[in-house]
């Protein structure tokens, strides 16, 4: 079952997106990633109040994805990056990413918090950073 709504052209957006920023971290790397993208479609608070699509989501401006500035991202997506987006909208999570609503690869360390929200882990260049239950409960709820 399904935890948001996507079609074929979804999971190609999806696809791509999660592979032009993940995709040096592995397949797990990558699921992550896609962990943050489909939470931002299932909440309405925060940075993605009006975030209610997965295009809207892999488009969002300012606050979106920096892949989308690159031409990696305007490549086709493979099949094996299409069911790694088909799992992530089927509701499969991963640890630290789990409820995470943002990612980012820093120079060093990562953060204990980021913009105030706390630091749930990192995997291998990616720190991942989830709301506060009381900013953004639905996040915890998993759609």
């Amino acid at each position: 079952m399904a935890v948001i709504r996507a079609d074929s052209s979804d999971i190609e957006l999806l696809a791509r997106l999660i592979r032009a920023e993940a995709e040096g971290e592995g397949e797990l790397g990558m699921l992550m990633a896609g962990n943050v993208c489909v939470n931002r479609v299932i909440v309405d608070c925060l940075d993605f109040p009006h975030i209610r699509s997965v295009r809207e989501m892999v488009f969002q401006s300012p606050g979106g994805f920096e892949a989308v500035q690159k031409p990696y991202f305007y490549q086709r997506a493979r099949e094996k990056d299409k069911r790694l987006a088909e799992r992530l909208i089927r509701g499969e999570r991963f640890h630290p990413a789990s409820n995470a609503l943002w990612f980012f690869r820093p120079y060093g360390p990562c953060p204990a918090t980021w913009y105030n929200q706390p630091n749930t882990g990192r995997y291998k260049a990616h720190c991942f950073f989830q709301p506060l239950p009381a900013n953004c409960p639905e996040v915890f709820r998993g759609g």
